[in-house]
């Protein structure tokens, strides 16, 4: 099984967006790398902050996603709602969680900073494995898409 390796992982990523500016461009491109990087990864994909305590699908890879998610809902709303990493290694015991895809057992979100410092989106990661994701990727993660968005 391929485990992503984060030292190499953040350096593709570097490469590939370095003097990007364009927001839908450097998330179809951090979702490709990230998302073809390890075995537990079975949904990747940015939810942007379209409205008022709304997000919407962004670039992604995997299976169709839920199209849009207000921040009072699910895994993804409460990563933008609270501003916080969240861990869920089983998506069932996670009061309110969105089913988008019936196969998921457990997920990773990650808010997206922009250089203000506002949620601007959150990364979706989910694994039909259960307890799939730790806090080593958690805390990976958030160095990379700080590096990529907080420009």
């Amino acid at each position: 099984m391929a485990r992503v390796n984060y030292e190499d992982l953040s350096k593709t990523i570097a490469s590939l967006c370095a003097g990007e500016d364009d927001v839908i461009a450097l998330m179809a491109s951090v979702v490709c790398e990230l998302h073809h990087s390890d075995d537990r990864f079975d949904w990747t994909g940015f939810y942007r902050v379209t409205g008022p305590e709304m997000l919407k699908i962004g670039p992604y890879q995997g299976g169709h996603g839920c199209l849009q998610i207000p921040f009072s809902r699910g895994v993804c709303g409460a990563a933008a709602r609270l501003k916080a990493t969240q861990l869920v290694p089983d998506v069932e015991a996670f009061e309110g969680h969105i089913a988008c895809a019936s196969s998921t057992r457990s997920e990773l979100v990650l808010p997206v900073f922009n250089s203000a410092g506002d949620v601007m989106a959150v990364l979706d990661i989910d694994s039909d494995q259960p307890d799939a994701f730790t806090h080593e990727d958690a805390k990976a993660l958030e160095a990379i898409l700080a590096s990529v968005f907080s420009m």
